[in-house]
């Protein structure tokens, strides 16, 4: 048995050795730090962050030509690049509540919504279908280049500003206001 064992991890090791270092399939693609969106098209920017984050493991799907849906962590994300070929870029991060009919389009959802908008400044809360739907956006700047931390940092940021946001609504809000799923999830067993 110990032969064997022996015999085994020699092959192994042989087979490793024998390897061509310059096989490009053997290769490992190196996730990127930084993705660089300045002066293409929002299409192609949106096409050239999907492939960046892929390739850093996020878990990512194209929503839209210009429109990306992503997971972090337990929450999911749109991003959707909009490139100025004369100013500032940035990244629009977007987040969708579902409101409870009974809630949509009522006095108080609006007193909420104003509320927020006036008294935080991690996103802009806006109310859309007739009250039924709140969209969470905020923005990513930068000009040219962006690093992926960044974008990381900056959905931190937005999930802690909207824990906070959940803690200071009333008990029972969390059956008013419940996330809207934006990638279809697949199960596989």
């Amino acid at each position: 048995m110990r032969k064997l064992i022996v015999a085994g991890v020699v092959t192994m090791l042989t087979a490793c050795a024998a390897t061509d270092k310059n096989d490009k399939s053997a290769s490992i693609a190196v996730a990127p730090e930084r993705v660089t969106l300045g002066g293409m098209t929002n299409e192609d920017a949106a096409k050239t962050l999907f492939d960046a984050l892929v390739k850093k493991n996020y878990l990512a799907t194209m929503a839209s030509p210009s429109r990306i849906a992503l997971q972090f962590d337990d929450n999911q994300f749109v991003l959707q690049p909009s490139i100025n070929p004369d100013g500032i870029d940035r990244i629009m991060m977007n987040r969708f509540y579902a409101v409870h009919p009974k809630l949509a389009g009522s006095q108080d959802l609006l007193i909420l919504i104003g509320t927020l908008n006036h008294k935080l400044n991690f996103a802009k809360f806006t109310l859309r279908e007739n009250g039924a739907v709140i969209q969470v956006q905020g923005a990513a700047t930068f000009v040219n280049t962006i690093e992926l931390e960044e974008i990381r940092r900056f959905m931190l940021w937005t999930d802690e500003g909207l824990r906070q946001v959940g803690h200071s609504l009333p008990k029972g809000a969390e059956q008013l206001i419940k996330p809207i799923p934006v990638m279809q999830q697949t199960q596989s067993l």
